[in-house]
């Protein structure tokens, strides 16, 4: 039997996941998880960014991924989406970057040019 206490903690941690579902987000951030992508590390940087994404408790924020994205060379890959600004794609992430892309992108609003492998303007 659970007490008061951690079944707030549960419903909290619900609300929380079902707000992160929610199309009122800021930025949406897509990690590439393809074959290539695994192999090279992309689960580990998924973890990067899922931890300092909670960390700084930034909940206008969704964190998702896809399948391969044919960059295999520049794998992993982390695209930042961003309403009426040109979609930034990062490549050869590591954990370590992607806590920069993190800190210096998505709280900063400053682009890691040195990371940047591609970017698309939204239509």
């Amino acid at each position: 039997m659970k007490t008061l206490e951690e079944l707030r903690k549960i419903r909290e941690k619900a609300q929380k996941q079902m707000k992160l579902r929610d199309s009122q987000h800021r930025i949406k951030i897509v990690v590439g998880m393809g074959t290539s992508g695994i192999a090279m590390g992309a689960r580990e940087v998924m973890k990067a960014i899922l931890d300092e994404v909670a960390k700084r408790n930034l909940d206008d924020v969704l964190v998702t991924q896809t399948g391969e994205k044919g960059l295999s060379s520049m794998e992993p890959v982390v695209d930042v989406i961003e309403k009426d600004k040109q979609t930034i794609t990062y490549g050869n992430v590591t954990p370590g970057k992607a806590r920069k892309i993190v800190a210096e992108h998505i709280v900063n609003g400053k682009v890691l040019t040195d990371y940047v492998v591609a970017t698309q303007s939204q239509k």
